[in-house]
């Protein structure tokens, strides 16, 4: 009993997907001269939509790599995505100086970000996205600033939900008002 047990928490941490963004060493000045540490920032996910950050600081690096994973599984939360490929809409966020603009993009753009940015996309599993990074090019800001932008998506089922509608209702006028746009134009 106990082995079936073990073996489901393996498969389960075989599923997670973590890609290491950053390490840092520091060095803390005392008396006796200097303390070198090493701090990690580290992204895991299960490319299906769950995704958490994390960072851990150790006199080691696999040690410092292995307490930010252990904090970004503890940290996961759950994107909706549409088609299970790209973001439902265009979305900005911010933490500190760092901004990020994510786009939705079309089947077959692909991952067009930089740095830590690609390093989410990739464990999320978004696979057609385009965002720009502006300001702070620290990736602690740039994570911190991509997850309060992915935070803040909802899908049409979420609306839906909170309007009182259904799902159909909310896609259609969406779809009906862009048409009456382009009526007007002409």
């Amino acid at each position: 009993m106990a082995q079936a047990v073990d073996r489901r928490k393996a498969e389960k941490k075989d599923e997670l997907v973590e890609k290491l963004v950053h390490i840092n060493r520091v060095a803390k000045t005392v008396k006796g001269g200097r303390n070198m540490s090493f701090a990690a920032v580290v992204v895991v996910g299960d490319q299906k939509g769950r995704v958490g950050y994390g960072t851990g600081k150790a006199t080691e690096v696999p040690d410092a790599i292995s307490k930010a994973t252990n904090e970004a599984k503890k940290n996961m939360v759950r994107i909706p995505l549409r088609e299970g490929r790209t973001l439902h809409h265009d979305v900005a966020g911010h933490f500190g100086a760092g901004k990020v603009y994510l786009r939705t993009a079309p089947a077959g753009t692909g991952v067009i970000a930089g740095g830590p940015l690609r390093a989410i996309f990739e464990v999320l599993g978004v696979q057609d996205v385009v965002a720009k990074s502006l300001g702070s090019n620290n990736p602690y800001n740039m994570i911190k600033a991509t997850f309060n932008a992915l935070e803040s998506i909802n899908s049409p089922r979420m609306v839906a939900a909170k309007r009182g509608k259904k799902v159909g209702d909310i896609v259609s006028r969406r779809e009906n008002s862009s048409n009456a746009k382009m009526v007007e134009e002409a």
